[in-house]
């Protein structure tokens, strides 16, 4: 069984860095075909896909978000991180970890993390 969970701070003040990490257990994330997905969802909106980075380490993101968006990995901790700078009360949501059934992008996910929530507020 894989297992997702998200981490990092509830709060973040506008103009920083957010900064989260999803720990991936039950599973490699370089296992070949996957790609390990960052999505969120504003309060009272649907979900929005941020980026992914495969199990080969390539990086893909979202075209809005792409200037301020960075993922990255830590194969020997299982882990793979999320990196929002610049943010604002914009960027508060809810934010989710989940595993893609395919590398090129599928958006199909068959494991995702229980979601944290960030606030973003001064």
């Amino acid at each position: 069984q894989v297992r997702l969970q998200e981490s990092g701070p509830s709060l973040v003040k506008p103009s920083q860095t957010l900064s989260l990490i999803c720990t991936v257990s039950g599973g490699s994330i370089t296992t070949n075909l996957y790609a390990w997905t960052w999505i969120r969802q504003p309060p009272g909106k649907g979900l929005e896909w941020m980026g992914a980075i495969t199990y080969s380490g390539s990086t893909d993101y979202n075209p809005s978000l792409k200037s301020r968006t960075t993922i990255s990995r830590d194969t020997s901790k299982n882990q793979f991180t999320l990196q929002l700078t610049s943010v604002t009360p914009e960027d508060t949501a809810v934010y989710y970890c989940a595993r893609d059934v395919a590398a090129w992008g599928s958006y199909t996910y068959d494991y995702w993390g229980q979601g944290t929530q960030v606030t973003v507020s001064s």
